[in-house]
């Protein structure tokens, strides 16, 4: 592959990659129930306007971006990778963080992971293809979607069924393992990143300003476009925290899975994709907070409102 970056990774690792994805996924699912997938239906306007944003808006920008802005083939194509991803689970706790409609976060998340088996390689294909720029280097790494479709699966759907399947089975037990399971898969996946990172922190430091600024300026594109479709649908408040956070907050580790499944070499894509999943955290943690705040501001007001009315009655 020309113009690759080296990187060291251990192939052997990838199975246990593999199934720290698919415990996340099983942990995720089990308080998912079969209500999530069938509120979309009973109230659509949210979710269908995040899953919008998610799998159309969202790549089709990044391509065209990555495109006029001649970014480097190898970090335009890990953009692209994250942005074809679905929303991460993580999306779902910064809903709740920031007051946002926590129902709508779920229920789009559970749709996005089912969807994305399909959509993911899909969007991956078509746009990488659709880049001139980045056309050449997806021939090169001979890209076959089917084979990413058959991971995704692997990785997504079958954990998704199986843990909705113990959660209805055996609720108690799933309340009681769901959250230690979460904390446990995330704790040896950011520990797996942190090794991959170590095994390759000349490389990190050697193009940190390339990838930096554009995983930021990324991310901040995403959570523009979530944002801006629910504010045009003009959805509540709630409900507009929780689209803008399933659109911002991607399932970066799917694209680490895919990434060193199908592409162990290429270097800039593992550092757009391994970012993001350190950057967006950062970013939604920040606007939950901010949120948060408005939230607080806006309840205080209405009580001192209320206090107000009260003394005026008497």
């Amino acid at each position: 592959m020309s113009g690759a970056l080296p990187i060291q990774f251990d192939p052997a690792s990838l199975i246990l990659l593999n199934i720290i994805m698919a415990a996340m996924m099983f942990g995720v699912s089990l308080t998912l129930k079969l209500e999530d997938f069938k509120r979309i239906l009973k109230a659509p306007v949210a979710p269908v306007a995040g899953l919008f944003a998610q799998f159309l808006l969202l790549p089709l920008a990044t391509c065209l971006l990555t495109w006029v802005l001649h970014i480097d083939p190898e970090l335009a194509l890990g953009m692209i990778l994250v942005a074809s991803c679905p929303g991460g689970s993580f999306s779902n706790v910064m809903t709740w963080l920031g007051k946002g409609n926590v129902a709508v976060s779920v229920s789009m998340t559970a749709v996005s992971s089912l969807a994305a088996t399909v959509l993911t390689p899909l969007n991956f294909a078509f746009y990488g293809w659709l880049n001139p720029h980045t056309r050449e280097y997806l021939t090169q790494i001979s890209l076959e979607p089917g084979s990413i479709l058959l991971i995704v699966l692997l990785v997504l759907a079958v954990p998704l069924v199986l843990g909705m399947t113990v959660g209805r089975r055996w609720p108690l037990l799933a309340q009681r393992s769901e959250k230690p399971l979460r904390v446990i898969s995330l704790m040896v996946f950011l520990g797996f990143v942190g090794i991959a990172f170590g095994n390759n922190f000349e490389l990190f430091i050697d193009r940190f300003n390339s990838f930096f600024w554009l995983v930021v300026a990324h991310n901040l594109l995403a959570l523009s476009l979530g944002y801006g479709m629910a504010r045009l649908m003009k959805l509540p408040v709630a409900d507009r925290r929780a689209v803008t956070m399933e659109v911002g907050i991607q399932n970066s580790g799917l694209g680490l899975v895919i990434l060193f499944t199908f592409f162990p070499e290429a270097g800039g894509m593992m550092l757009i994709t391994a970012f993001w999943g350190t950057w967006h955290l950062v970013s939604g943690l920040t606007l939950s907070q901010i949120w948060a705040r408005q939230s607080k501001r806006a309840e205080h007001a209405q009580h001192l409102a209320a206090q107000r009315g009260a003394k005026q009655s008497l």
